[in-house]
């Protein structure tokens, strides 16, 4: 991680400003959150240089081009992971990436990719991991019958969705859920976990011991970002509104 030093614009000292480099392979509306954390000024020290995208198709490309970020499209097709991956890591080396995120990325990532960024590969998951790896992991849960399902961000090694735990949410399962409404309800809070544990990574709070990450909340930290997250939460539920849902029916 970058230890560099600044003071911000109230004499506090910061990490100096991350740079994020997202791989997404579709709609992006992760990818979208973590934009708007940023412009509304609740992920702080960050900024999004680079999306990269195996899907000439994806929305998210759509997403990078509405607010003004480089994107390159890299095709996976017809190559050996290996070579693909390299490709990848020269686009983010080319834009002096310190953190991958990992925004609906259908990919599985190579040993090679790992070695790169050991401990700087970020993904996000909508179930509460270990539990309902995979693909449609809200059928799973639902077809299962467990009580609670939620969302998982953690850090990317050399298994599939098995990488060291950074946060989770737990979110009730409805004896009258469909795979659709389950998924509503867990992205909502996947929109706002994944900025916090973008923010935890930036602000150097995460330490990694063997399965575990331990997180620093001294200084109210997390009193300080729930105080700024307000400000998106708010946004949120007027973004659900204009796409016709009511988050707070979602919720309730």
């Amino acid at each position: 991680m970058n230890e560099e030093l600044h003071l911000d614009k109230t004499g506090r000292r910061n990490l100096k400003r991350f740079t994020l480099g997202v791989l997404a392979s579709g709609r992006g509306s992760n990818f979208q959150s973590i934009i708007d954390h940023i412009r509304l000024g609740v992920l702080e020290n960050a900024r999004i240089g680079v999306l990269v995208c195996n899907n000439k198709d994806a929305y998210a490309l759509k997403i990078a081009e509405q607010n003004g970020i480089e994107s390159k499209f890299i095709d996976h097709r017809n190559k050996e992971r290996e070579v693909f991956d390299k490709e990848v890591v020269k686009t983010l080396r080319d834009h002096n990436v310190d953190l991958v995120v990992l925004s609906g990325f259908m990919r599985v990532i190579s040993p090679y990719f790992i070695d790169m960024y050991e401990h700087k590969i970020i993904n996000i998951h909508p179930a509460l991991l270990p539990s309902f790896p995979g693909l449609h992991v809200q059928r799973q849960a639902i077809d299962y019958g467990v009580k609670v399902s939620g969302c998982t961000i953690h850090y990317v090694d050399k298994g599939v969705d098995v990488g060291p735990i950074i946060l989770q949410h737990v979110v009730q399962v409805r004896e009258d859920d469909t795979e659709e409404s389950l998924s509503d309800r867990i992205l909502i809070f996947e929109h706002r976990l994944y900025s916090k544990a973008i923010q935890l990574h930036v602000d150097g709070r995460l330490k990694i011991e063997g399965r575990r990450v331990k997180i620093d909340y001294r200084e109210n930290w997390e009193q300080k970002w729930d105080e700024r997250q307000r400000a998106y939460i708010e946004y949120q539920k007027d973004k659900w509104e204009k796409e016709g849902k009511s988050l707070d029916k979602v919720l309730s």
